[in-house]
């Protein structure tokens, strides 16, 4: 039986005595090259698998993903800055691609492709390969979902493959109970509302104003480059029908709009209601007679956003039931 050690002894042996030194130098240079040649070879065929996307185009089950990549804001970018996988994970994906002719990619079941520590390495500390990158530090929706409630990047951006501008009502991915019920409003995209503008992220009374008010509101809120406004203003047509409001600057409620008007519950509020907070004005003036004993809303005298009694609505409003009377005597009518 041949014994392996004895053959590596001889040709050692063989090596030494029966080679010239010419000969020995021209292998030792020509084992030397192949060596540096497979090492380049090595080199480069690892990095155009670690850092070209073409290498991921290579395989037709990411083809939908390909597509959507070329023509999306990170089209700059390689995959493999986000995409991290090990040397197994390449290995199994190629073997699954050419030996079991897998055609799509496995359900990820809720798995975290991208964690959100990647998406950080650009958007909130400035790269120098990618300065321009939007940068999240201040903003609040950030703040809220991803640093307070730990939620990751991908489940609002990108869930819909290499699309990162989230969907217009990606919210109800989580908020599933927040529809809005409202004539004009059915549909509306979540951040066409709220707005990073407030510390709650609920609307701002400017922010209603973006479609209920006039076009100097607009300008001031899209000068602030806030995300609502950059990425989901209501589309034309809507701002266009919206009904208009104006909101005198000394009318005496200066909360904002949610206060009565609810979105999510109903739109228009129930002036009956008004007592909830008013509940001692029935004491006062000819209130008690109006409410109680005629059933009348407040809103039949008291026009909503203005509220003020004037003079002028006094004569157009009050002397429908009854002959004209100074609004300033009615308070203290008893």
């Amino acid at each position: 039986m041949l014994n392996p050690f004895n053959l590596f002894d001889k040709a050692i042996k063989w090596y030494s005595e029966k080679v010239s030194r010419r000969a020995k130098i021209i292998l030792a240079v020509f084992s030397l090259l192949f060596l540096i040649g497979v090492g380049l070879i090595g080199y480069e065929i690892n990095d155009y698998f670690e850092n070209n996307p073409n290498a991921c185009m290579m395989c037709h089950v990411h083809d939908a993903a390909n597509k959507a990549w070329a023509t999306s804001v990170h089209r700059t970018i390689n995959c493999h800055e986000c995409h991290h996988s090990t040397k197994k994970d390449q290995v199994v994906q190629m073997y699954r691609f050419a030996f079991l002719g897998q055609k799509s990619v496995s359900p990820r079941h809720g798995k975290i492709i991208v964690p959100s520590r990647l998406c950080m390495e650009c958007h909130w500390d400035r790269n120098e390969k990618y300065p321009n990158a939007p940068q999240v530090n201040r903003s609040r929706y950030h703040a809220k979902h991803v640093f307070m409630e730990r939620i990751e990047c991908t489940k609002c951006h990108g869930y819909v493959i290499h699309n990162f501008l989230p969907e217009e009502r990606f919210c109800f991915k989580c908020h599933s109970d927040r529809e809005v019920h409202g004539t004009g409003m059915e549909n509306l995209a979540c951040l066409n509302c709220h707005t990073d503008r407030t510390k709650d992220l609920k609307p701002g009374r400017k922010k209603c104003l973006f479609c209920h008010g006039d076009e100097s509101v607009r300008r001031e809120l899209i000068a602030d480059k806030t995300i609502d406004v950059r990425f989901f203003q209501p589309a034309p047509d809507i701002i266009r029908k919206a009904t208009k409001i104006k909101i005198p600057a000394d009318a005496p409620m200066q909360f904002n709009c949610f206060e009565c008007h609810k979105p999510h519950a109903r739109i228009r509020p129930d002036y009956g209601r008004c007592l909830t907070c008013h509940g001692s004005i029935l004491n006062v003036g000819k209130h008690e007679l109006h409410v109680k004993s005629m059933s009348m809303k407040c809103n039949d005298c008291h026009k909503p956003h203005s509220w003020r009694v004037t003079q002028e609505s006094a004569k157009k409003d009050c002397v429908k039931c009854h002959e004209y009377k100074d609004p300033k005597k009615f308070i203290g009518a008893q």
